[in-house]
């Protein structure tokens, strides 16, 4: 699972990077200033949850259980927040209509707050010495 996780943290944070320099250099040729706004928030947050991951896929202090668990929220977490920020940033350039499915924003950001969750429960069950 570790190898899975740290993949997934170096694609996403690669992505964010990616996104980012367009989000600089491209898109803000093509939206206003709050789009561009909007769009940065979701490659803040995707590169946020790629550093954490590299964190969970480190670390000995996690059960495999919970790194599982951690792993899939994050990667629906990151596709349904970061990615309806960005499909909705660009709504006028895609051929869907992001807006018809902007509640799962939201359900994205609670994926996220779920995985510190888990991660929270870990720490707090680790013996003390």
């Amino acid at each position: 699972m570790n190898k899975k996780i740290l993949i997934l943290a170096c694609l996403l944070g690669m992505l964010a990077v990616v996104l980012g320099a367009f989000a600089a250099h491209g898109l803000e040729k093509m939206v206003d200033a709050a789009a561009i706004d909007s769009f940065k928030t979701g490659v803040r947050y995707q590169m946020y949850h790629a550093i954490f991951l590299l964190f969970v896929g480190s670390s000995n202090y996690v059960s495999e259980k919970s790194k599982k668990t951690i792993f899939y929220l994050v990667l629906i977490g990151v596709l349904f927040f970061s990615g309806s920020i960005y499909g909705l940033a660009t709504n006028d350039y895609s051929g869907f209509n992001f807006k018809t499915i902007a509640l799962i924003t939201p359900v994205g950001g609670l994926l996220l707050i779920s995985a510190w969750l888990v991660m929270l429960i870990n720490m707090l069950k680790i013996k003390t010495e």
